[in-house]
């Protein structure tokens, strides 16, 4: 028998890791929820709380005030005027961080603080802040600012590519948080007002809750530095400060990634009356399909907003509109938003359960990424961003069925092919 010359012992070896390299990445790390949920509640039926409480985690809190800032102007001015006050603490953790001009702003806040003296925490995801100046990051670094980039590709690590974190959380001196669906960029800049300029929408919490926001933000740190945030700087004392109950929930490829589609699946299964749903990326597998189908069969009024022909993936609208056959024949209404980018993710149930978030309606965010949504459980609140949801849809184009029906055959082929990939959207 002869020996294999070496480069090809080389080349199957290199083969070999890569298909190791493409097991770990896409395979599901858990077992996924496979059987639809048993209608046993309804959103104002106590037990619900209960289970969103104990079944998912974290407890749901009573006290908090949670503010809505609709697009950057509202958002970024708020987000930066919480930093530059920072006395203690600053905890940030965020997808995309880019370094444009409402990056520079952050990194200049950011930078003065922690020359102040206050500890500045930051955790990027390596993919969403691959077009940041590197430059940036050093002069962050050099002011005192302790910078983590998440999953950053190292040979050892290299088949947690694939896990991203996708959550937008920023905690100041353990007492104001926000989340919410913006990145730092300047696509998010202005009020949506033309395509440059995306649509989302933000959150500025105070009260207990702020406590398990930045549990969320703490989680990660220790998973990518082995060092615990801790003491009353990062957690003081929080007094009640409003009349919204809440509850920070998150979830992990390395702890609970099903937990997401369980959460929104049990607000689904428990809804009597409407469900809203703003999706920036809306790819539903099989079961979530089912469960807003039998919801509508049921008598709810199910109504979704997605990105129009204004979107950052292509590929992903094409993988969402060939699942929209069996929602729209159930009489649930989609429509698309026109004058921009969609980029708000938002669930609001019976005009009383609201969730926001990272969180997107697919497979990447329920089972790949880490996320992170903030739940309020209030009336008058959950009415409010049902008037938000209703401004969206009048700038949104409603998709019939027979439209859908009647799409061009090139799109149709291109969805079967998206479908292919979907659980990697």
């Amino acid at each position: 028998m002869t020996k294999k010359p070496l480069y090809v012992a080389l080349i199957s070896c290199a083969l070999t890791l890569l298909a190791v390299f493409l097991v770990f990445n896409f395979m599901p790390s858990e077992k996924k929820i496979e059987r639809q949920l048993h209608r046993l509640y309804a959103t104002d039926d106590p037990q619900f709380r209960r289970s969103m409480g104990v079944l998912l985690g974290p407890p749901i809190l009573e006290g908090n005030q949670v503010e809505v800032l609709l697009n950057g102007e509202q958002i970024f001015p708020s987000m930066l005027k919480a930093i530059r006050e920072a006395r203690h603490t600053i905890t940030l953790e965020t997808y995309i961080y880019w370094s444009e001009s409402i990056g520079q702003e952050f990194t200049a806040a950011l930078i003065e603080r922690a020359r102040a003296g206050v500890k500045v925490h930051v955790m990027l995801d390596f993919i969403g802040s691959m077009k940041m100046d590197l430059a940036a990051l050093d002069r962050m670094k050099a002011a005192g600012v302790e910078v983590q980039r998440y999953h950053k590709p190292v040979w050892w690590k290299f088949t947690r590519l694939n896990n991203r974190t996708h959550r937008k959380v920023l905690v100041v001196d353990g007492q104001v948080g926000f989340t919410g669906g913006v990145g730092i960029a300047d696509q998010w800049r202005g009020a949506a007002q033309d395509k440059q300029h995306w649509r989302d929408t933000h959150f500025r919490v105070e009260g207990p809750v702020v406590g398990q926001m930045q549990a969320v933000f703490a989680d990660n740190w220790t998973k990518a530095t082995g060092t615990v945030l801790d003491g009353p700087h990062y957690f003081p004392p929080l007094k009640p400060v409003g009349g919204h109950a809440a509850q920070m929930f998150s979830s992990s490829p390395s702890g609970g990634s099903e937990s997401m589609l369980l959460m929104y699946l049990m607000a689904i299964t428990a809804a009597r009356d409407t469900i809203h749903l703003s999706s920036s990326y809306f790819v539903p597998d099989e079961l979530t399909i089912h469960a807003l189908v039998t919801a509508a069969r049921r008598g709810v009024k199910v109504r979704i907003i997605t990105p129009g022909d204004d979107i950052d993936s292509d590929v992903v609208r094409i993988a969402s509109r060939e699942r929209w056959g069996a929602l729209l024949e159930a009489g649930i209404e989609i429509a698309e938003y026109q004058p921009t980018m969609f980029h708000v993710k938002a669930l609001v149930v019976d005009s009383l359960m609201v969730s926001v978030g990272s969180t997107n309606f697919d497979n990447r965010s329920f089972s790949l990424n880490d996320e992170a949504n903030l739940n309020i459980i209030d009336r008058a609140f959950a009415t409010e961003q049902v008037a938000i949801f209703e401004d969206d849809w009048k700038r949104a184009r409603p998709i019939s069925l027979q439209a859908w029906q009647q799409r061009p055959w090139t799109e149709k082929v291109a969805g079967e092919v998206a479908s292919l990939i979907g659980d990697q959207l």
